[in-house]
C-alpha cells in the first residue's frame, strides 16, 4: 500500500468530509470557479467530492460504487479550466485543510496528490 490509500485511516473520515465542506462553503462565493459547481446541486457536488477523496484516501468505496470509475478529466472536460482555475482551487483546498485541521505531517501529501489532479483537469492553456 501506498501512502496515499492509508490516509484516510490516518486522518479519519470525519475530518477528510470536514475539510471537502469547508471547501465548499468557500466555493459558494467564489467568484472565479464558484460559478462552474452546478447552482441546484451543491449538496451532491460536495457529497460526490467528499466520497472521491474518503476512496482514494483508502476508505469506503462508496464512490466507486455509486459512480463507478472516477474518469475525471472526461467529468471536468464541459468546464474551461485554466491555470487561474487550478491555482483558486489549489488555494480555496489548502484553506479548507488548515480550517479542518489536516494534521501537518499529512498537509503536504495531500497537497501534493490535489495539486497533480488540479494541474491534471487543466483543459485551456493560461
Amino acid at each position: 500500500m501506498d501512502e496515499i490509500s492509508t490516509l484516510c485511516d490516518r486522518v479519519g473520515e470525519a475530518k477528510l468530509r470536514a475539510m471537502v465542506a469547508a471547501f465548499y462553503r468557500r466555493m459558494r462565493t467564489d467568484d472565479l470557479i464558484g460559478p462552474m459547481y452546478p447552482a441546484d446541486d451543491w449538496e451532491g457536488a460536495e457529497k460526490r467530492l467528499a466520497d472521491f477523496i474518503v476512496y482514494r484516501f483508502g476508505g469506503p468505496q462508496t464512490y466507486i460504487e455509486e459512480r463507478g470509475h472516477p474518469r475525471l478529466r472526461g467529468r471536468h472536460m464541459g468546464f474551461s479550466i485554466g491555470e487561474a482555475a487550478r491555482d483558486r482551487w489549489m488555494q480555496l483546498m489548502g484553506e479548507s485543510m488548515r480550517e479542518a485541521g489536516i494534521p501537518e505531517a499529512e498537509a503536504p501529501l495531500i497537497g501534493s496528490f490535489f495539486a497533480q489532479v488540479a494541474d491534471g483537469m487543466r483543459n485551456r492553456p493560461g
